[in-house]
């Protein structure tokens, strides 16, 4: 068996232990191992064989492997519950008047306590913007 066909075969190793794993360390190190496989079917000399190894891998781990950290394991803010509502549109289901503490919207068949932005009173049938929420109070705004 020749030189490069053992660095294919650590290579395949390592990608398949980077499917259970979520470091990406075994990535590179199998990146390493292509690069290596490669110099193998040039030249010979295990020595330089190595040294391809090692920058490649180095060079994956410094530039590549934030790279694909950064996309894969990018935070998307999803929002769940009451907080999904906002910005949302509803219909007034009861008169929003914050003064006498009364109004209700409905969204998605659902009814919840709302109260006015600006304050203004907002009559039943209207169409309305959910714009924040304080515990189980929405704040709608005109549209």
């Amino acid at each position: 068996m020749e030189a490069w066909h053992m660095w294919a075969i650590v290579a395949l190793i390592f990608l398949i232990i980077e499917i259970c794993s979520t470091g990406f360390a075994c990535f590179c190190i199998a990146l390493g191992c292509v690069a290596s496989t490669i110099a193998a079917v040039f030249t010979p000399n295990l020595k330089i064989q190595i040294i391809v190894f090692i920058v490649a891998t180095l060079a994956s781990i410094i530039f590549i492997r934030p790279v694909l950290k950064k996309f894969i394991f990018k935070k998307r803010e999803i929002l769940t519950n009451a907080d999904a509502l906002i910005g949302r549109t509803a219909v007034v289901s009861e008169e929003i008047d914050n003064f006498n503490n009364t109004g209700r919207i409905a969204v998605d068949g659902d009814d919840w306590k709302a109260v006015s932005e600006d304050g203004r009173i907002i009559t039943k049938g209207e169409h309305v913007k959910i714009v924040s929420r304080e515990s189980i109070i929405l704040t709608v705004k005109r549209q």
